[in-house]
């Protein structure tokens, strides 16, 4: 690799990076359908996931921290984002809709 190649990648690194961390942390409309605390595990009912590529539907996630199943029931309104996570859909950030 040539350095102009090499500060090419560094740019395109210095730009994308940073670009694709703030397409994880969108946030969507959902349900809470299913709580499952010992898998780590929700399904929820969400609104289109842009940055996921998905349309409206119900599905469940994994949940990357067990913290935010706690004080979750079904019928809970919440807004959360989801990214794909070593291959699974997974929860990355959720909060209780007003």
């Amino acid at each position: 690799m040539n350095r102009r190649q090499a500060w090419t990648r560094l740019l395109f690194a210095t730009i994308a990076l940073p670009l694709a961390g703030r397409a994880q942390t969108t946030t969507t409309a959902g349900e809470i359908v299913k709580v499952d605390k010992a898998a780590r595990r929700l399904t929820i009912k969400h609104e289109g996931l842009p940055n996921l590529g998905m349309p409206a539907m119900t599905m469940t996630f994994d949940v990357r921290d067990a913290g935010l199943l706690d004080d979750l029931a079904v019928g809970d309104k919440v807004r959360f984002a989801a990214a794909k996570v070593d291959g699974r859909y997974t929860v990355v950030a959720l909060s209780k809709a007003p």
